[in-house]
Parts: C-alpha cells; sequence; structure tokens
C-alpha cells in the first residue's frame, strides 16, 4: 500500500508540473522511486493509474468546495458559492489547475464531460436537498447542465470584471440566479 501511495504522489506531482501529456509509468516509477514493474503491478494502465490518483484528489477538492457551499442560506445562494468554491480550488490546487495549461489529454475538453459532470452536480444538489428537507428536490431537476457549463465558462475563461469573489457572485446573482427555478 505504501509503494501504491507513491505511485499516486508521485502522478498528481508530474501533472502538476507538465500536465497530462507528459505523465509515463516511466516517469511515474522515477519520481516515486520504484521500478516500472511495481507500478505494473499496482496499476494494468497509465490511465487506470492517473483516474485513480485523480479520483482521491477530486474527492477531497468536492469535501472542500462542499465546506464552503454549505454556508449558503438559500438554495440559490448555495448555487452561487459552490460555483465560487469550484473556481478557487481549482486555481488554487496545482493539479487541478495544470487542467488550465494543458493542451493534449485534457479531459475538461474531452466529448463526455458532461456525462461525467452531471453525476458530480448531482451529488452536490441532493446533498443541499438531504440538509434542507424543506426544500423541494423538484426544483433542482434538470440544471445540472447550465450549472457545469456555467462553472467551467468562469472557470477556463478570465475575465477581470469577475476575478475576485465578490465580482464572481455579483455576476452570477445577475445572471444565472434569475434563470433558476427557485432564483
Amino acid at each position: 500500500m505504501r509503494s501504491k501511495q507513491k505511485i499516486l504522489d508521485a502522478t498528481l506531482g508530474l501533472i502538476a508540473e507538465a500536465g497530462f501529456e507528459d505523465v509515463t509509468i516511466a516517469a511515474v516509477a522515477r519520481a516515486a522511486g520504484v521500478t516500472r514493474q511495481t507500478v505494473y503491478s499496482i496499476f494494468t494502465t497509465r490511465e487506470d493509474m492517473m483516474s485513480e490518483a485523480m479520483v482521491g484528489l477530486v474527492v477531497d477538492v468536492i469535501g472542500g468546495i462542499r465546506e464552503k457551499a454549505d454556508r449558503a442560506e438559500t438554495p440559490a445562494e448555495f448555487v452561487v458559492e459552490t460555483i465560487v468554491a469550484a473556481r478557487n480550488l481549482v486555481h488554487r490546487e496545482p493539479v487541478l489547475n495544470s487542467l488550465l495549461r494543458s493542451c493534449n489529454a485534457n479531459p475538461l475538453f474531452a466529448p463526455d464531460v458532461m456525462d461525467r459532470a452531471e453525476p458530480v452536480v448531482r451529488q452536490f444538489l441532493d446533498g443541499y436537498v438531504e440538509r434542507n428537507p424543506g426544500f423541494d428536490s423538484r426544483q433542482f431537476d434538470g440544471i445540472e447542465a447550465i450549472l457545469v457549463r456555467t462553472g467551467l465558462s468562469v472557470i477556463l475563461f478570465v475575465d477581470p470584471r469577475i476575478h475576485d469573489d465578490d465580482g464572481l457572485r455579483d455576476y452570477l446573482r445577475r445572471w444565472l440566479v434569475p434563470v433558476l427555478p427557485f432564483g
């Protein structure tokens, strides 16, 4: 298990330094201080290794986003704070920030990104419903795609008008909240 964690940490370190393109089994083995054979005995493919490393990181990041968003008092503020927290964490976390610089093999631009992202957003929405039993969960139905697209746009495209958190909150309250069924 120690070797596995060293490999996962080395994978994340290499992704943070150079993006996904330069992560190879050999490079990870060198960075982790293990043999390529050790890496292959734990992970059958490079993609399996990278996926497991990213899943662990994403679970931690989601916890951080949820912690910040749970302070919101209304469903609309929950949505706003989720997007603000997501942008902050993506920009601060070196591995996720490398996605913004990555050209090839970037999972943000994969054809199935919506299929992968919408269930994650749904978990956030379901968590809000569980913590607020008086809220009619049907008001969240079908908004996952809107939230994914809005979240990705504010993460990927730098706009000086929404550079800081308060500017982003104002932007989301003006343009996103009015179109939400509970806004």
